[in-house]
């Protein structure tokens, strides 16, 4: 057994330091969109000099990938309009769609036709599996000579403080234990600086979240609003499978109240095969409501059940959504840097999608870089044509039409759909020109007003979380520094448990945070973290930071 370094000191450490001209942080499709684009574009304007990398914190490409997903395909059609032809993954075109709402007692009522609401109609759009979807994206830029390296998360942004330049990123050190000892393992992480430095690393992205903080890109925007959204893969009966294949159903109503935002959905995607998922607003206010609690709830509804009899698990995962809207965006570009796709909160959670518009943000980004390479100028300045461009395309337009939406839940659903109404006939404005959002975590009640209660689980079709966890894949070095950090350990103890009852818990869809029963210390079982930060975003005191663990750990979303 090689010893331990017990006196690192990392500022003292030498790192390798890799010059690029635009680096990617995140392989998802909106960073792979941007370097797709904007290699064409250069060598459209005859420079071949530039260096394009992307790095993603995924022992492979795609494994952190997680969506529903019905895909409009008006994005990937701007970037291949030979998307079909090329081979691109399709799981099924969408046959039939509808809307359900689900009753407390049983029973449903179905909305179809011209009865199903119209953001929930999807004629004309696929079905699709965005893990497949962003591997194939990456074999495109690969075989057009992007650089890709997957594994390499970055931990911290090179940010010159004077002028707010952003130069690049550090990778996360591997190799270093709990104890902050470097094992015999250790490997310093890079320097990797950049003429620009294009941020994608999806919801509530680390470096993206500090760099707002620092540079105050989301001043005079409305503050972010997420969801948390839960999925299973079900292999089921093939009478059943070959009857939905290809069908896509959203349900609403039950198992929510009414002052709580969500939905889910049902989509054939093969055959013998289901997707099924659940996405609840994190400002659902209850302190013991639990995600995974309620899509569990949901399957047991006499709706859903009977469609997994005899079925079986075959994938599980979570992550975030930012469903706060255009008015929820932040600044999209700045001194050396721009954002996408999801760090920019490009979704329409009318619709319930987002692969299209990440698509299009990247190469919107893509043409501004381009021409800022050109000149020789990656300032503010000139990247700020980035944002000139998404004012002008139809991702502004589309995002425009549903800039009230979710603002409007926040009195509850029935006041919501009356909004909407509304904004169906003004163009997106609703009863208000521009509502006020909210910080979620602000919206949490006192433990004394909750009143979810868990279901019960079973080893068929209402699995505990800890076993869906085992499907998600999710593995993690154990023996390294904490990524899931708690800054106050005494607000925990001495605050949160009368207050609130430690809702991290509870709202945690991973099983990472545990209270032992007569315990005064949270139990964190990072081993389980599958990255979807709704930790970071939920809690009440804003006291769980999530950061990037070593490279390569996180879950395996394959076919995911």
């Amino acid at each position: 057994m090689q010893p331990r370094l017990t006196s690192l000191n990392l500022t003292d450490v030498e790192r390798e330091e890799l010059p690029v001209d635009v680096l990617l942080v995140g392989a998802g499709p909106a960073s792979l969109a941007c370097a797709i684009h904007l290699d064409r574009l250069l060598k459209a304007k005859g420079i071949e000099d530039k260096t394009i990398l992307v790095i993603d914190k995924a022992e492979e490409v795609g494994h952190h990938t997680l969506s529903g997903a019905v895909m409009n395909p008006k994005g990937i059609e701007e970037l291949f309009p030979d998307w079909k032809e090329r081979g691109f993954p399709i799981q099924s075109e969408v046959r039939e769609d509808w809307a359900e709402m689900l009753k407390p007692g049983g029973g449903s009522t179905a909305l179809k036709g011209m009865l199903c609401p119209p953001q929930l109609r999807n004629h004309g759009n696929y079905i699709v599996s965005l893990n497949h979807v962003v591997k194939w994206m990456a074999a495109q830029a690969e075989e057009a000579g992007i650089e890709l390296y997957a594994g390499f998360p970055a931990a911290d942004i090179q940010l010159d403080e004077a002028t707010g330049r952003v130069q690049g990123v550090v990778t996360r050190d591997s190799g270093i234990a709990k104890d902050g000892s470097a094992k015999g393992t250790f490997e310093p992480g890079m320097r990797i600086s950049a003429e620009v430095t294009v941020f994608a690393e999806g919801t509530r992205g680390n470096l993206a979240k500090n760099l707002d903080r620092k540079l105050g890109l989301s001043a005079g925007r409305n503050p972010q609003t997420y969801g948390t959204g839960i999925k299973e893969i079900w292999q089921v009966d093939p009478k059943i499978g070959k009857e939905w294949f290809g069908k896509v159903m959203h349900t609403g109503a039950y198992p929510l109240k009414r002052d709580a935002y969500g939905g889910s959905f049902i989509y054939g995607i093969a055959e013998d095969k289901l997707a099924l998922g659940f996405v609840v607003g994190l400002d659902h206010k209850d302190a013991s409501l639990d995600p995974h609690g309620l899509f569990v709830q949901w399957k047991q509804h006499a709706r859903i059940r009977p469609l997994l009899e005899g079925g079986k698990v075959l994938k599980y995962g979570a992550k975030t959504v930012p469903e706060g809207g255009y008015f929820s965006m932040p600044k999209l570009y700045g001194n050396g840097f721009c954002m996408v796709g999801d760090s920019a909160g490009f979704l329409n959670i009318a619709t319930l999608k987002g692969i299209h518009l990440a698509i299009k943000s990247g190469m919107l980004a893509a043409e501004a870089i381009a021409t800022a390479l050109e000149k020789g100028d990656t300032s503010e300045a000139s990247l700020a044509r980035y944002g000139e461009l998404f004012e002008a395309s139809w991702a502004k337009e589309e995002l425009w039409k549903v800039r009230n939406y979710r603002q409007a839940f926040a009195k509850g659903m029935f006041r919501g759909m009356l909004d909407f109404g509304v904004a169906m006939v003004t163009g997106g404005r609703g009863l208000v020109a521009r509502r006020d959002g909210h910080k979620d975590h602000e919206t949490t009640r006192p433990l004394a007003e909750s009143t979810f209660q868990l279901p019960k689980f079973n080893d068929s079709d209402s699995l505990d979380k800890l076993t869906d966890v085992y499907y998600s894949g999710a593995v993690h070095e154990e023996d390294q520094p904490a990524h899931l950090l708690v800054n106050d350990p005494k607000i925990c103890v001495e605050r949160c448990t009368q207050e609130y009852g430690n809702p991290c818990q509870h709202f945690c869809p991973a099983a990472v945070y545990e209270w032992p029963k007569g315990s005064t210390e949270v139990v964190i079982n990072a081993s389980n973290c599958v990255h979807c930060k709704t930790c970071d975003i939920a809690d009440p005191y804003e006291n769980i930071e999530w950061v990037v663990p070593e490279g390569g750990g996180g879950p395996k979303y394959v076919d995911m």
